[in-house]
């Protein structure tokens, strides 16, 4: 049965908005009269109103109604209630009255509205791409067909927030550098853009030859102050350019190749993507995904389009019969740590169980590198920002110095 979002005033001329189900609008507004309400608006919710520009189509245009944590949350919250023995109809109708904001209460209202209407909860989910992902829409699929929905959700909730903590902790390492050298580059730019030219200012008039170093600092500052805005058109275009470049498989596959080779950067990226995917991988056979099927849907997971296509070239192999550990094996891009778990969860037979441990000790060394490699930037950053000020400093007092010498 379709859902309605209304909005109505009641007998004290007081509005009130909601949502309920009705065959068709008419009959919606029909139910609103019989509470004594005077409907004002009647918009059906979720996919059915994307074409008439509805609540759908809004939030579209909003942005995602699950932002960063709040998809964990929910899923826990609704594994939980499945778990409780709760009939999925009656969950969501729980977690739709305790909503707080009106796009997730128009989102489950629209989800369970499919659910009565006889549709399974993965094919309501596939209705909103933005909200759940493929993968996501799977492992609750093949939760659905083995009868254990409540214990799959809690998996997927253990996932969905481990990924979260991992790229938390990953962006966190890389803020404080982040700034640094944001600070660094704006001080540097001032000193350099309105500091020195003052300086060259006073010194213009006077017939001793500057020091090398002044001279040096003001053909920065000059060229600076001259095409600084020609040089940033210029950085900006090379960006746009890089990013349209990138958007051929072959360019952003090279390139991502590139990226693994780096010193530090590429086995951060390799270990990053390498336990997402094997987690991801965990997950969905737990769940009961075949092997093939659930390895297309953890390779869509890597931001990496060099691991990417490894992983594909893995379920080939997989396909024609080899031993997922094998495969993966042959592939040099993973860490050796994955297809060594893979083997030993395909000889006792806890395939599932030993590619979690391999996602979890992949994700926690990631994390170990990550706060190393923070650890040794900010003193670096901080030592490099103190140098470039003192050349700036002495370009300026060494003219100065240079001027008591000679009044002497």
């Amino acid at each position: 049965m379709p859902a309605y979002a209304f909005e109505a005033v009641d007998a004290e001329g007081a509005t009130r908005k909601g949502v309920l189900e009705a065959d068709t609008a008419r009959a919606a507004r029909s139910m609103l009269r019989a509470q004594a309400l005077v409907p004002l608006s009647v918009e059906p919710v979720g996919a059915q109103a994307a074409p008439g520009g509805g609540p759908a189509r809004r939030a579209l245009f909003a942005g995602r109604v699950f932002r960063g944590t709040a998809l964990a949350v929910w899923t826990r919250q609704l594994a939980g209630l499945v778990a409780a023995g709760l009939p999925l109809e009656r969950a969501l109708t729980a977690l739709t009255e305790e909503a707080e904001d009106e796009r997730q209460r128009h989102l489950l209202a629209a989800l369970r509205a499919e659910v009565n209407a006889g549709a399974s909860f993965a094919k309501a989910m596939a209705q909103h791409p933005g909200e759940f992902s493929p993968i996501y829409t799977a492992v609750v699929g093949a939760g659905e067909h083995s009868g254990k929905l409540g214990l799959v959700l809690e998996r997927l909730a253990d996932d969905l927030e481990a990924r979260q903590e991992l790229k938390a902790r990953l962006i966190g390492a890389a803020l404080y550098p982040a700034i640094v050298t944001l600070v660094a580059i704006v001080i540097v730019m001032f000193l350099v853009g309105y500091v020195v030219p003052q300086v060259a200012n006073v010194f213009a008039g006077t017939k001793r030859a500057l020091p090398f170093l002044t001279v040096v600092m003001l053909a920065i500052s000059d060229l600076v102050r001259t095409h600084g805005w020609w040089i940033a058109l210029a950085l900006l275009a090379g960006g746009v350019l890089l990013r349209l470049a990138l958007r051929g498989e072959g360019a952003r596959q090279r390139f991502d190749a590139m990226v693994l080779r780096l010193p530090l950067v590429g086995r951060l990226a390799a270990g990053y993507n390498a336990a997402r995917f094997t987690s991801t991988l965990a997950m969905l056979a737990a769940a009961g995904v075949p092997i093939l099927r659930a390895l297309q849907a953890a390779a869509e997971t890597l931001n990496n389009r060099a691991m990417r296509a490894d992983a594909l070239d893995a379920l080939v192999l997989v396909r024609e019969g080899a031993p997922l550990a094998s495969a993966l094996a042959q592939k040099k891009r993973f860490p050796g740590l994955v297809a060594m778990f893979a083997r030993l969860g395909e000889q006792t037979g806890e395939l599932p169980t030993m590619l979690q441990r391999a996602a979890r000790q992949i994700g926690g060394e990631v994390q170990r590198r990550a706060l190393a490699l923070a650890t040794i930037l900010e003193p670096l950053l901080i030592v490099a920002m103190g140098v470039i000020v003192m050349l700036i400093v002495l370009a300026v007092l060494m003219p100065i110095i240079q001027l008591n010498q000679f009044a002497r």
